[in-house]
Formats: C-alpha cells, structure tokens, sequence
C-alpha cells in the first residue's frame, strides 16, 4: 500500500521581511532534483545570494518557496503539482505577503526538478509568467502534450522560458533540452537559451545561480 507523508517544505524570506511590514512580495518557487530534498537549493545558495543581491540594491526582494517531491513518476502518477499549486500556494499565500499575481510569481527547477517546473508552468499558466528549465529532464508524459499545451495559451499569457545546460551533462538529459528548446523555437515561445561548460552538477548550478535569480527577478 501506497504510504502518503506530508508535504515539506522550505521558505526564504527577504532580510528586510520583518522590518517592512507593510510591504508585499513575489514569490519564487524553486524544485530540487532527482533523489534529492528540499535542501538542495538552500545548499547551493540560494538564500546567501539573495541577501547579497537584496542588500547591494541589485535584486528586489523576494519569498522563495522550495517544496519537497518525495515520490517518483511522472505527473499522470504524482499529484505533487496539484498539491504545490492548489494546496500549498493557498497556504503560503495566507501565511506570508506574498503578491497573488502571476506577474509576480516564477517556477523553476533543475533536473527533474525542471521538469516539474515545466508541468507546473504550462498546466498552471494562470500562475506564473516565467519557467526556469536548468539541465531540465523534460517528462515523456508532457513531451506528447507540450505542443498543444503551448497552442492552447492566451497570446497576453505566454511565459518567458530560460533553459540551460551544461555540455559534458548526460546525452539523454542533453537530448531533453535541445529537444525542449526546439520546441519553443517551434511556438516562438519567448526565452534564453544557454549551453555552458560544466557537468549536471551541484558545482555546475551552483555556478550559475545568480544568473538564475537574476533572470527570474527581471521584472520585480
């Protein structure tokens, strides 16, 4: 029988959250990868760049949700973005001072992480108006219905996409990309495409991951 455990999750808040407690602020959510926890992206960074980024006036400050997917599959066998979208955004939406507007709201992921990320962004267009595909492993259920998924979007609701990948990362997970980014090529869905040296790797993420947020922050 199939065990059901909570939901974790991790939240970063801005260094200047408690002070302005008036102000209100987008919200980033970001997915671990494969065999990996809500750790991950607390490990590589994220939280140390931001306060850095924040504090020298070159970002905005942002809320960063990093939920946990523990189980395995693709999206027709995991709810994990049903839950992340109409359970846990609800939640921290009323928990924290968040801006409820998809113009303020990003996903993104690395690994399968990213192909969460992509479901998310496409199933749930309503919700964000950007999608950061990193070393992405694009899910073979979504690859059958990425086409008419992106035919389907209202013209004034197409996200914008960043994809990047490292060039000595493993050939199906290179394949998933060029793949992906053919695709938007295909749509003319608006986004950056980047082939940079390096391995799928924390080393590799970690190296870009201010790039990374600073793209999702563009227009915060």
């Amino acid at each position: 029988n199939l065990i059901r455990l909570p939901l974790d999750y991790r939240i970063y808040l801005p260094p200047c959250y408690k002070q302005h407690i008036e102000q209100h602020y987008p919200l980033l959510v970001l997915v671990h990868g494969q065999s990996y926890s809500d750790d991950q992206w607390d490990r590589l960074g994220v939280d140390e760049v931001i306060d850095s980024l924040v504090m020298s006036g070159d970002l905005p400050p942002f809320i960063v949700l990093m939920p946990r997917d523990r189980y395995g599959g693709e999206p027709t066998e995991n709810n994990f973005a049903r839950v992340v979208v109409e359970e846990l955004l609800p939640l921290v939406d009323s928990t924290y001072r968040t801006i409820p507007d998809r113009q303020y709201r990003a996903v993104g992921g690395l690994s399968r992480g990213a192909g969460w990320a992509v479901h998310i962004g496409m199933v749930y267009w309503q919700e964000f108006s950007r999608i950061g595909a990193h070393s992405p492993a694009i899910f073979y259920t979504d690859a059958q219905l990425m086409r008419s998924r992106f035919d389907n979007f209202p013209m004034d609701q197409i996200p914008e996409v960043f994809v990047d990948i490292g060039e000595r990362d493993r050939p199906e997970i290179l394949d998933s990309a060029y793949w992906f980014a053919d695709v938007l090529d295909e749509k003319r869905i608006p986004h950056e495409w980047y082939l940079f040296s390096g391995f799928h790797n924390e080393e590799y993420w970690s190296e870009h991951l201010e790039q990374y947020l600073r793209w999702y922050a563009l227009d915060w």
